[in-house]
């Protein structure tokens, strides 16, 4: 099966072209963070806030255009805590909106596989009348919490790859 690593996590791993992005950008108190553990692996941990209409954290990694060519959906090896998150990625760096698709992480190493065609297209938390994911490429690729529940939370990633 043809495939291409979008991200491998390693102990040498370079978190530059990675961010995260809490509430607090609208005056929440949730707090995330990415750091890579010792078996190499990156982590996605912190804590939701409910607090000032809060209520979430994301990691983001910028890519450059990635070019899809025949590659048909997205797999994350995740070791999961048994909650609810969203893949969200972007067409072009600058679309204010989002296409999202929800997965539940098990606390168990897995694969998720997500078909780029089943994201829908999203506004802060909106589904948007448009139609889902169709292009060609994306530029960013991300990964957020937010259950409507306050909650610590700890994601373990190994690979981002297309198939």
């Amino acid at each position: 099966m043809n495939k291409k690593i979008l991200y491998k996590f390693s102990n040498n791993s370079s978190l530059r072209y990675w961010s995260v992005v809490d509430d607090v950008v609208m005056g929440g108190y949730s707090l995330g963070s990415l750091k890579i553990n010792k078996s190499g692996n990156g982590v996605f941990s912190g804590k939701i806030s409910l607090y000032n209409n809060g209520g979430f954290s994301s990691i983001r990694y910028y890519l450059d255009g990635t070019e899809l060519g025949s590659f048909k959906n997205i797999i994350l090896k995740i070791y999961g805590d048994n909650k609810f998150y969203q893949l969200r990625i972007k067409n072009v760096y600058n679309d204010r909106h989002v296409y999202i698709k929800k997965f539940f992480a098990k606390s168990e190493w897995h694969e998720i596989k997500i078909p780029l065609d089943t994201m829908v297209p999203s506004f802060r938390g909106r589904k948007l009348n448009m139609d889902n994911f169709n292009f060609r490429s994306f530029s960013e690729l991300g990964i957020l919490i937010g259950n409507k529940t306050e909650e610590d939370f700890e994601l373990i990633i190994e690979s981002i790859r297309l198939e």
